[in-house]
């Protein structure tokens, strides 16, 4: 990871720091990282793939559509030659009439809808929506929309989109279970039993041991799948990372006890949100088929290999 990646990263941090999910989001598309990966010449910071993808491991726990808007949404209006608003906005595959679960749509200022090779843009007025929650209480609204404005791509976009949308969920994941074991190693630090710190017990050791090897690899898989963009990796990246939430989760809540599952502590919200963003855009076993589809092909070995015979 290179330096400047490295210090957007603490920026992001500090304005994270700082600031609830309201003001959080103005910040954030003041210091450019709303629209990372969107091409300049569409109104977005530019950058690639991979530096959006950094962003998102430091927003794992912030409530924010910063993975519908930079991955999904932006990507599609600057494909079809259309410059990127200001504001958050949200992306799902679909058409005309009900959308299902679509990610953050009471929040936004622009809906943007994919079918094969139509993208629909839709502005407020144009879509109404119908409230619903996932596990971890974030808007996955059942959105009702008209025609909109249509726009046509050269090529058939759901797999990439499916396969953004994976990568976004795999890196927030990553994220969240990187300030799991964070809580985890803090509580065990100062939490006391028979007259010693926890921490200090074997049992409670492996625990963290076992969740520091799950959040590295997760990093490790989310940032190779970034830099390519191929969909093997970004398969094994999502499986990896749902793998990893539900021993990352279940293993901190083990550390914490009761006191993690209560509404004011911190862990309640990453490890829900580990729950719920384990199977959102395709779950282990879903995206297990796929790279099994890509070994009966003969595409894994090209990219083992970086393309090598």
């Amino acid at each position: 990871m290179n330096d400047v990646i490295r210090d957007l990263q603490e920026s992001v941090r500090a304005v994270c720091a700082r600031h609830g999910s309201g003001p959080l989001w103005t910040e954030l598309e003041g210091i450019g990282v709303t629209t990372l990966s969107v091409p300049e010449e569409y109104g977005g910071s530019g950058g690639d793939v991979a530096t959006a993808v950094a962003v998102l491991e430091v927003l794992g726990s912030a409530p924010v559509p910063l993975a519908e808007t930079a991955l999904l949404a932006g990507w599609l209006l600057a494909s079809v030659g259309l410059d990127v608003p200001r504001g958050p906005m949200t992306a799902a595959i679909g058409e005309p009439g009900v959308v299902r679960r679509v990610p953050w749509a009471r929040s936004v200022e622009h809906l943007v809808l994919l079918r094969g090779n139509e993208v629909r843009v839709l502005r407020p007025g144009e879509f109404s929506v119908q409230e619903r929650v996932n596990l971890a209480g974030e808007p996955r609204d059942d959105v009702t929309c008209t025609a909109g404005e249509v726009h046509r791509l050269p090529f058939d976009a759901e797999r990439e989109f499916r396969t953004r949308a994976a990568l976004g969920r795999a890196a927030l994941i990553a994220g969240a279970a990187r300030e799991a074991l964070e809580l985890s190693i803090a509580y065990a630090g100062e939490r006391e039993q028979f007259g010693r710190p926890i921490g200090k017990f074997q049992a409670v050791q492996h625990h963290l041991a076992a969740m520091a090897g799950e959040v590295l690899l997760t990093k490790v898989a989310v940032e190779a799948a970034a830099r390519t963009l191929d969909e093997v990796a970004v398969a094994a990246a999502k499986t990896v990372a749902s793998q990893a939430a539900g021993v990352v989760a279940s293993l901190a809540h083990q550390i914490h006890g009761a006191l993690g599952y209560t509404e004011e502590h911190r862990l309640r919200h990453s490890t829900t949100r580990l729950w719920a963003w384990r199977d959102e855009a395709g779950n282990e076993a879903a995206w297990s088929s796929v790279m099994d589809e890509h070994v009966q092909g003969g595409a894994l070995w090209p990219l083992l290999t970086g393309g090598g015979a």
